[in-house]
């Protein structure tokens, strides 16, 4: 049977072993009432069913218990807690070593107050040339505030060509050239761009050889590959919660740190909520830090971003990192070979190994990229264009099919060949 039949989707469809999840998020429709082919978790995931009925429960508990909602039922004081537990098993992690918080840009500030303490001899930050804009405004604003200027402080490895996969020998090459000049190594675990995975493990012992802070940016990565942070020996990192986490728009963050650091006399911004728990309600004049990574918390965590949070991560747990990162694999593969039987020389795919990228792919259009992607949105996709000429693709194995994937390729085929 060809792959490029809806009859071989279906047989896919009909092993997926996972694919019960689906029923428990809400599909977009179109406005004649069919839904659409949603391949944007990678911006923003699907709503769960029961984000409804959660964000109820805690309107109920602000209404019936007012101030005392923190101590009783579902107790906002702990659930910021009970999101770092789910939290944990997602990126390999103890649960002290998490705290969740903040957005994504700002937690990125948060910890590089920690972790970038230039010298004059060691001031250098290294990252991919790709890297999403927002890391690069708050790394080329913390260079500058620390008095050094970005054109020399700032080492961006660039591929081969713009826009394609980076030769990750090439990062290898940037450390060991930088050498004791190198500070921090931030770079984006999964490339946004791209799509490409890091090889986060190797980045970090190679940034330790030479006496490096590493961190990663895990936006695209969380809850889309499995991670083992702690293992990895990852010295801190941050990610936000509304991409394949499905915590909804805007969703609260969540940062890593090792506890190898903990102890250690880091400087951080401090705030009321990075107390012990036990004192946090005394206060005092002077902190007491939390143990953790909680004592990088700042501020009390919103109950009403965390609760539709705690409930996704519960599904996603439930699912399993290894369950939804075979069935990533076998839906990145089966979208990438299909494109591959148009052969249209004005398309191409990246990354073409699917163990080197996650949920997503990326297909690079020569010629009318924008053109195309407009003409696919109006026939019920939803995926994303990315400047200069990329469109990005995010079959996503909690709630996505082989069907969908299959009637993708059928609508990009046809919109392709009207250019």
């Amino acid at each position: 049977m060809s792959i490029a039949t809806l009859e071989y989707a279906e047989q896919m469809d009909k092993q997926d072993k996972i694919k019960q999840f689906r029923d428990r998020f809400f599909i977009p429709k179109t406005i004649e009432g069919e839904e659409v082919i949603y391949f944007c978790g990678n911006s923003l995931g699907l709503q769960p069913k029961e984000v409804s009925s959660i964000i109820d429960e805690e309107l109920e508990s602000w209404r019936n218990n007012a101030v005392k909602g923190h101590f009783q039922g579902t107790k906002w004081a702990t659930m910021h807690e009970e999101v770092a537990s789910l939290s944990a098993p997602i990126i390999g992690a103890k649960k002290e070593e998490i705290a969740i918080m903040n957005t994504l840009t700002v937690n990125l500030h948060l910890l590089m107050v920690s972790f970038y303490r230039p010298t004059q001899k060691r001031h250098k930050v290294l990252i991919e040339s790709d890297a999403f804009p927002s890391d690069k405004y708050a790394i080329k604003s913390q260079i500058k505030y620390h008095g050094f200027d970005p054109a020399e402080s700032l080492i961006e490895v660039r591929p081969k060509q713009k826009g394609e996969v980076l030769d990750q020998e090439l990062i290898f090459d940037a450390i060991a050239k930088a050498g004791d000049e190198l500070a921090l190594i931030l770079i984006g675990g999964i490339n946004y761009y791209t799509g490409q995975i890091f090889d986060m493990e190797k980045i970090t012992r190679k940034g330790h050889e030479v006496g490096a802070v590493v961190g990663f940016d895990l936006a695209h990565a969380f809850a889309n590959i499995p991670l083992h942070l702690h293992d990895w020996d990852v010295d801190f990192a941050a990610w936000c919660n509304y991409k394949y986490a499905n915590g909804g728009p805007g969703a609260i963050a969540g940062i890593f740190i090792h506890e190898k650091h903990f102890g250690k006399s880091l400087p951080r911004f401090e705030g009321w909520w990075g107390n012990r728990k036990e004192t946090r309600f005394l206060m005092k004049d002077d902190i007491e830090p939390a143990q953790g990574a909680e004592g990088w918390q700042i501020s009390n965590a919103p109950t009403l971003s965390l609760a539709p949070l705690k409930g996704s991560l519960k599904i996603i747990n439930e699912a399993g990192m290894e369950n939804l990162r075979r069935k990533s694999i076998e839906l990145t593969g089966y979208l990438s070979s299909l494109i591959s039987q148009i052969g249209d020389e004005r398309v191409y795919v990246t990354p073409t190994d699917p163990n080197e990228r996650g949920c997503q792919i990326s297909i690079h259009i020569k010629e009318n990229g924008k053109t195309l992607f407009e003409k696919i949105s109006k026939r019920g996709v939803i995926c994303d264009w990315r400047e200069p000429d990329v469109i990005r693709v995010a079959p996503t194995p909690l709630y996505n099919t082989f069907r969908e994937v299959f009637n993708f390729y059928r609508i990009f085929k046809e919109e392709l060949e009207t250019l």
